[in-house]
């Protein structure tokens, strides 16, 4: 993963964390680095807001995906063209299969 963030940055890409990723992983007690890459400057973390909310809850509704937060991220990398990188290749490609996916 350090190897794709490294060729991003190289190119003068964006990233972005939503916060509820950061929540999930932050579960774990061993996240250095990933408390790192947060405080980066090129880091951008999306919130959810009151519209973001509701958009979340509509893609859902018509996907039949119940994690908020798998959809959170599939709607962050819509809006910004991103790929994904992830433990969770097959739910996020359940909500949105068209996505380019990486696997940690």
């Amino acid at each position: 993963m350090q190897t794709r963030i490294d060729e991003l940055r190289h190119r003068r890409g964006t990233l972005c964390i939503p916060a509820g990723v950061v929540a999930q992983a932050w579960r774990s007690p061993r996240q250095v680095r990933l408390g790192r890459l947060i405080k980066s400057f090129d880091v951008e973390i999306a919130v959810m807001d009151l519209d973001v909310a509701r958009s979340v809850g509509l893609l859902c509704a018509a996907t039949g995906h119940r994690d908020v937060i798998d959809v959170h991220l599939v709607l962050c990398a819509r809006e910004r063209g991103h790929a994904v990188v992830t433990s969770d290749l097959n739910d996020i490609s359940r909500v949105d299969p068209s996505l380019v996916l990486f696997s940690v």
